[in-house]
C-alpha cells in the first residue's frame, strides 16, 4: 500500500538553520541605513521605522522558531555547533541584537540600552565559545575556512556603534580591539585559502560579500570612539571596505549561476555597511560624491533585500529550505 500520509514540520524543524539569522542582519543594515539616508537627506522617517518593524517581528519569528529547535532536536543544534562552517553564524543572534538596538537607540533609548546589554553579553559568550572551538577541539582543513568566519569578529566591531552613545565607552574599546585584532587574523587565513586552495563551493560563494563588513563596519565604530574625527585611521578603514567591494565586484558574475540558498543573504548586510559607511563619509567630508555613491549603494541595498525577501518568501512556500544537505 503506498503510504499517502504527509510529512509532518518536526522533520523540517530540525533542519531549522542558525543563518535564518542572517536574514534578521540583512533587515537591521536596511533599518540602519534607511534612517541615515532620511536624515542625511530629510526624507522623514517612516520607511526606516517600517523596516524596523520588520526587522523585530522576524528576530522574534525567527529567534521563537530557533528556540523550539533547540528543546525539540538538541542534537540537530550540536550538530550545527560542530559545523566548521555554521559555527561561525551562531554570533549572528548576538548581532541581530546589537543592530537592533543600535536602529532603536533614536527612538526608543532605553529599549535600545536593555537590547544593546543583552546583545553584548551574548556577543562576548558566543566570541568565546567559537573561538575556543576553532582552536582546542578538532582539527580544521583549508576547504572548512571560508568569509563567513569573520561574523564573530564583525559582532565585537558592531558594539560601540550604539555603546558610545549609550555610555559604555571602555566596554567598548574592548569589544573594538578585540574584534579588530581577530579581523586582521582572519583575514589573512581567509586570504590563504581564497588563493592558494580550491575556491568555494557555489553554496558559499555569496559570502565572498562579507570581506567588505569588517572594514566598514569598524569605520563606523572608530567614528563613535574617538568623537567623530575623520582621521588617518578612518579613512584606511572606509577605503579598505571600498576596495574589498570593488573585488567582489568582479567576482559577482559568478552568483548569477548559483541556486537560491539560505547563503545569499550574506549579500545584504555587508553592502548595508558600506551604504552607512559611505553617507557617514559623506556627511564628515561633505563630499558630494560620496553622497551620490551612498546613494546608489542605497538603491543596490534595497534591490537586494526586496529581491531577497521575495526569493525566501518563494523557496519557503516550495519547501526548499529547512530541508537536510
Amino acid at each position: 500500500m503506498t503510504d499517502t500520509t504527509q510529512p509532518d514540520a518536526e522533520p523540517r524543524l530540525a533542519h531549522f538553520p542558525v543563518t535564518f539569522f542572517a536574514t534578521v542582519m540583512g533587515l537591521a543594515g536596511l533599518t540602519l541605513a534607511l534612517h541615515l539616508a532620511e536624515t542625511r537627506f530629510g526624507w522623514g522617517h517612516m520607511a526606516s521605522r517600517v523596516a524596523l518593524a520588520a526587522t523585530v517581528a522576524d528576530f522574534l519569528l525567527v529567534a521563537l522558531l530557533f528556540m523550539v529547535k533547540a528543546v525539540r532536536h538538541p542534537q540537530a543544534v550540536k550538530g550545527e555547533w560542530a559545523h566548521p562552517v555554521k559555527l561561525a553564524f551562531f554570533p549572528a543572534i548576538s548581532i541581530s541584537l546589537l543592530l537592533i538596538a543600535t536602529a532603536m537607540r533614536a527612538e526608543l533609548p532605553q529599549t535600545a540600552g536593555v537590547v544593546w546589554a543583552v546583545g553584548t553579553a551574548a556577543q562576548g559568550v558566543l566570541t568565546l565559545a567559537v573561538i575556543s572551538g576553532w582552536i582546542g577541539r578538532r582539527p580544521f582543513q583549508p576547504m572548512h575556512i571560508s568569509p563567513a568566519w569573520f561574523i564573530p569578529a564583525v559582532g565585537n566591531v558592531v558594539v560601540p556603534v550604539a555603546g558610545v552613545p549609550l555610555g559604555f565607552v571602555e566596554l567598548s574599546w574592548l569589544f573594538f580591539s578585540v574584534g579588530l585584532i581577530f579581523w586582521i587574523v582572519l583575514l589573512t587565513l581567509v586570504m590563504n585559502r581564497l588563493i592558494f586552495h580550491d575556491p568555494l563551493p557555489g553554496r558559499l560563494l555569496p559570502t565572498l560579500v562579507i570581506l567588505i563588513a569588517p572594514p566598514a563596519v569598524a569605520f563606523l565604530a572608530w567614528m563613535q570612539l574617538n568623537g567623530g574625527v575623520l582621521d588617518p585611521f578612518a579613512r584606511v578603514l572606509y577605503y579598505a571596505g571600498i576596495a574589498f567591494a570593488a573585488i567582489v565586484a568582479v567576482q559577482a558574475a559568478g552568483f548569477a549561476r548559483l541556486t537560491f540558498a539560505l547563503s545569499w543573504w550574506a549579500l545584504s548586510f555587508p553592502v548595508a555597511a558600506l551604504t552607512i559607511s559611505t553617507l557617514r563619509y559623506a556627511e564628515l567630508a561633505q563630499s558630494t560624491g560620496h553622497d551620490l555613491m551612498g546613494g546608489a549603494f542605497l538603491a543596490l541595498l534595497i534591490a537586494i533585500v526586496s529581491g531577497l525577501v521575495l526569493r525566501t518568501l518563494k523557496a519557503a512556500f516550495r519547501g526548499e529550505i529547512c530541508q537536510p544537505e
